[in-house]
């Protein structure tokens, strides 16, 4: 449907998933997404022209709908003639005929059963069944029970995304009838992702208790790295007497602060699976590694149930 060679999707990543990550995965034969959470509109533009320089493969942009320029980045992919979109964040309804008119797949991101057959509804061309051992924003559902739930009830291709960073969790997410799998985590140890060092230092030393929910209580659950700003973020969270806009006020910006910057006050987004990423190396081992160590694994597995 994509026309790519591998079922695996990058991540679109707030402020990490630009050209260099999309185009190194794409041409591995998987399908690489710009993030439009950049710098604004223009800098997104700027990113999807640099990423055509770079491959001739397909990818992606992935948007983030209650963005505050959500509405000029839907317009302006279709201007830049993008072909592949996953949405987050909101519902992609008010833009879908839009989308569909000018050829575009859309693939939203879900968390529930519910969500899947809402966005089927409203004309999408696949989901993403992402479970909550992802990084960044996430819902209440694990990845085992919810994907092949989503499965069992829509109609289209289901891509299953949370907590997999190898061949055999890629192996376990096509066991439970997804299509393809989705990954974030594991890029960000790719020798094309532009993540300031210090947030790569930081995953290659995680282990399997390094992460942390915050922003429940807001309703905006995130999953990062354990930092002084994370457990700062949830000490001011579960103190009656911190008021919530200086919560927010405090975690304004931090993504973006951890990816430039290496900020220590900065929020080291990444899933459960950081503490199985080992080591930096090119996106092309890493695709390959996916579905090499899926396939080996499945294989050993018939062996074992024959």
């Amino acid at each position: 449907m994509l026309g790519i060679k591998y079922p695996v999707f990058q991540g679109g990543m707030a402020w990490v998933a630009d050209a260099s990550l999309a185009a190194a995965v794409s041409n591995a034969g998987g399908l690489g997404l710009i993030s439009s959470i950049n710098a604004g509109t223009e800098a997104v533009r700027d990113e999807i022209r640099k990423c055509r320089e770079l491959t001739d493969k397909p990818f992606g942009v992935n948007i983030m709908l209650q963005a505050p320029n959500a509405g000029e980045i839907a317009q302006m992919v279709i201007e830049e003639g993008v072909r592949i979109l996953t949405t987050g964040a909101g519902s992609p309804s008010p833009y879908m005929q839009a989308w569909k008119e000018a050829g575009i797949k859309v693939i939203p991101v879900v968390a529930s059963v519910a969500l899947a057959l809402k966005m089927q509804a409203a004309g999408a061309d696949a989901v993403v069944a992402e479970g909550a051992e992802s990084g960044g924003h996430v819902g209440e559902l694990h990845t085992m029970p919810l994907v092949p739930q989503v499965v069992d009830a829509v109609d289209i291709p289901v891509i299953a995304a949370g907590g997999i960073c190898d061949g055999r969790g890629a192996a376990a997410a096509f066991m439970l009838g997804a299509d393809a799998i989705q990954v974030g985590t594991r890029f960000l140890s790719a020798e094309e992702c532009t993540v300031h060092p210090e947030y790569k230092d930081k995953i290659l030393k995680a282990s399997d208790v390094s992460t942390i929910v915050t922003g429940k209580s807001f309703g905006h659950p995130v999953r990062s790295l354990k930092t002084p700003f994370s457990r700062n973020f949830a000490k001011m969270e579960n103190d009656p007497a911190t008021a919530k806009e200086d919560i927010l006020s405090f975690g304004s910006g931090a993504l973006r602060k951890a990816v430039q910057e290496g900020d220590r006050n900065g929020s080291y987004m990444a899933g459960e699976c950081a503490g199985m990423v080992k080591k930096i190396e090119p996106a092309k081992d890493i695709v390959e590694d996916l579905i090499l160590g899926a396939e080996k694994v499945i294989r050993e597995v018939s062996d074992r149930l024959a």
